[in-house]
């Protein structure tokens, strides 16, 4: 019989345990000195740091290290030589043969035989034409070929093609041969880091008032102008990896190295992040590695005639929800694929970094579904996560960063996962943000469920700040995601169908649209000042953008209507669009002068239930915010750390649709006088009814 484990016993060996893995892990010390209370997981950061060093430590055995690694798509694919002959190659582990077809042969199946290589690889030399002209024609059409164990003949699309396209009535997509006699030469230097990130999310398609699919021409030449001007310095494009499906918005990849062909070809989608970095914007690509498209036809799904390949076998390979297909993130060849995607968008188009999407599936086994992530950190640790995928994020981030320094790379993570963007060396996840996801679903909860007279001020505030220590965060008060059908912009929410009839200046206000207006503004600054170290908008509804995003599909008889972007109303000088989008602009710019984001997380020193008054510092300056519907405040003191202000942006100004009830005339001073735990405090003249004040 067993004695049993005395508590000092146990209690020795955790120690030893805890000093194990700070011994193993370079500089865990820094990230348990910030959070004591991830002690008892010391050993999780451990292993997870293990599997990822390990893992490394084996591409560099095996494959040269991660630089040569993360370049399959030099040699995977099909690839002209300076011969003027091609070279192929493929992975397909469950194929009993592999051959290449298309315009070139005449569309024989047969004709080309891959030669079968160790680890389920492919290969194919085809010698040049004896005139050596090129063999296969930029342009051209191709398929690779799959006969399989079970005898079926199958047509597959590369899963390393640059360029598919659907032309006219099909359903599926073809591939076409990318080798243009000249490629887009860049022009511009990336920009440099941003103090701090101001994002405008896009959508390239939608970026038109029109009823059609907009063009990457259309975006570099129309959006990105509107862009520089309201203050953004980094662009997040959705929906660039190709996907058959255009109202998944993006989502449901088929090519995942293909830029997609509905809005231009990849030199004019490089021709775009080149204009961009001329303007000193950085581009971000909202990168989708958590699942893929269940197409087989023209996506990754059974290429090689097996369930398995690029993703896990049976029920674990399938998401329930999203009815797509998720990879084996432990399969050699699968990290090859996705680490080389990274690279080729950050090295072909030039991008500056990635949002990587889905990170909570990712995550966990369970994919997030039916989960409430209370906050107990039992939640984030254990058999439950999924430690592959945890193991390719910070592979990807270690190559993100190694490639490029000044990169950016940001996590869409609900579950508020400890350490996720803390680095790698403390046994960190590595990313450099993420999202903070809490923030527009408060929004939108008290937009559909509360009256405004009953917002809970301290609410608010607590939602605004719940943020770990040192882990940036992208504040929003709305993204892509708030707007999809079902759900409507924040603009539409707070005015709702007088947005149709009442927004001409030359109308009175009415009740609604003038409280809508300047709660509009009031939402979006409180998000930017105090919610985070980064902020985003997306496009559009910076001025208020009606209704919702509906893409077209069988639902709606395949309409554009709300697939749109209607730029067209904050241009016109008679409608009120305008005041909401001077006031996102002057916002921006006053960060980029202060620098609030960048600064240490804001002192609350006012969140008044009664009074409805919100009251902080940043970055040098003092935030008042006035949420009440019907009262105004004169003499109203406010606490704070300075002596001397301004007034340098108020919601009140004419410019912003208010009513100019502040003389910015005026000088304030505070006094020694301690007022809600700060040192000084001053008198505020006039605090009105829906106000912003910065001083």
């Amino acid at each position: 019989m067993a004695a049993p484990v005395t508590p000092a016993a146990r209690a020795e060996d955790s120690e030893a345990a805890l000093n194990a893995a700070l011994a193993d892990v370079p500089e865990l010390a820094r990230l348990l000195e910030v959070d004591p209370y991830l002690k008892p997981y010391a050993v999780d950061f451990q292993r997870r740091y293990k599997q990822f060093s390990q893992i490394l430590n084996s591409i560099g055995e095996n494959e040269g290290g991660i630089d040569k690694f993360s370049r399959g798509y030099e040699s995977f694919g099909v690839h002209r030589c300076a011969d003027g002959g091609l070279y192929c190659k493929e992975w397909a582990p469950g194929a009993e043969g592999v051959f290449l077809t298309g315009d070139f042969n005449g569309w024989n199946p047969f004709s080309y035989p891959y030669k079968k290589l160790d680890y389920g690889k492919w290969e194919l030399y085809i010698p040049p034409k004896q005139n050596k002209s090129v063999l296969v024609p930029h342009g051209s059409k191709l398929k690779v070929v799959i006969t399989s164990k079970s005898g079926e003949t199958l047509y597959r699309i590369s899963p390393w093609a640059k360029y598919v396209v659907r032309e006219g009535a099909n359903v599926n997509y073809d591939w076409l041969h990318w080798d243009p006699e000249h490629s887009y030469e860049f022009k511009h230097s990336r920009p440099k880091k941003a103090r701090s990130l101001r994002i405008y999310e896009s959508h390239v398609g939608i970026s038109s008032h029109e009823g059609k699919v907009a063009s990457y021409k259309h975006f570099t030449c129309n959006v990105l102008p509107r862009i520089k001007d309201l203050g953004y310095n980094c662009i997040q494009l959705m929906a660039i990896m190709e996907h058959a499906y255009y109202a998944s918005f993006g989502y449901q990849i088929t090519s995942f190295f293909a830029a997609s062909s509905r809005y231009g070809t990849p030199e004019e989608l490089k021709e775009l992040v080149d204009t961009a970095h001329s303007m000193g914007i950085i581009v971000l690509l909202d990168v989708v590695h958590s699942h893929a498209s269940k197409n087989s036809a023209d996506g990754l799904n059974m290429f090689d005639g097996t369930d398995s390949c690029y993703f896990h076998s049976g029920p674990r390979g399938t998401h329930d929800l999203w009815d797509s297909r998720l990879f084996a993130y432990s399969s050699w060849e699968v990290l090859r694929f996705l680490l080389s995607n990274i690279r080729w968008w950050l090295e072909e188009y030039r991008f500056d970094g990635f949002r990587f999407d889905g990170v909570t599936s990712m995550l966990y086994h369970h994919h997030g579904m039916g989960q409430g992530f209370s906050g107990d950190y039992s939640e984030y640790f254990g058999l439950q996560v999924d430690e592959d995928a945890l193991t390719y994020l910070m592979l990807a981030n270690h190559l993100v960063h190694t490639l490029c320094p000044d990169s950016i790379t940001i996590a869409e993570d609900v579950s508020g996962m400890p350490a996720l963007c803390a680095p790698i060396s403390q046994g960190g996840g590595g990313f450099d943000y993420r999202l903070a996801m809490a923030i527009p679903d408060k929004w939108i909860q008290l937009l559909k469920e509360f009256k405004d007279e009953d917002w809970n001020m301290g609410d608010i505030v607590y939602t605004l700040t719940n943020r770990r220590y040192l882990e940036k965060c992208i504040a929003y008060a709305e993204s892509h995601d708030q707007a999809l059908v079902g759900d409507k912009t924040v603009a539409f929410w707070l005015m709702d169908a007088e947005m149709y009839t009442n927004m001409s200046v030359l109308t009175p206000f009415t009740p609604v649209i003038d409280r809508g207006i300047q709660l509009h503004k009031m939402i979006r600054l409180i998000t930017h000042g105090l919610g985070g170290e980064g902020y985003l908008n997306f496009m559009g509804n910076e001025f208020g953008h009606p209704e919702w995003l509906d893409f077209p599909r069988k639902g709606n008889n395949e309409s554009y209507h709300y697939a749109r972007r209607q730029f067209h109303l904050t241009d016109d000088g008679l409608l009120r669009y305008k005041f909401l989008n001077n006031f996102d602009r002057d916002m921006n710019r006053l960060e980029e002068r202060c620098g609030w984001l960048s600064a240490p997380q804001a002192y609350v020193s006012e969140k008044h239930e009664s009074n409805k008054i919100i009251a902080f510092e940043r970055a040098g300056l003092l935030f008042i915010f006035n949420f009440h519907p019907s009262k105004s405040y004169t003499d109203y003191r406010v606490g704070t750390a300075f002596r001397t202000f301004k007034i340098v942006l108020d919601s009140d100004a004419a410019e912003y649709g208010g009513h100019q009830r502040l003389d910015h005339s005026t000088d304030f001073f505070s006094e020694a006088f301690e007022h809600n735990g700060r040192p000084c405090s001053l008198l505020v003249s006039n605090i009105s009814v829906n106000d912003i004040i910065q001083l």
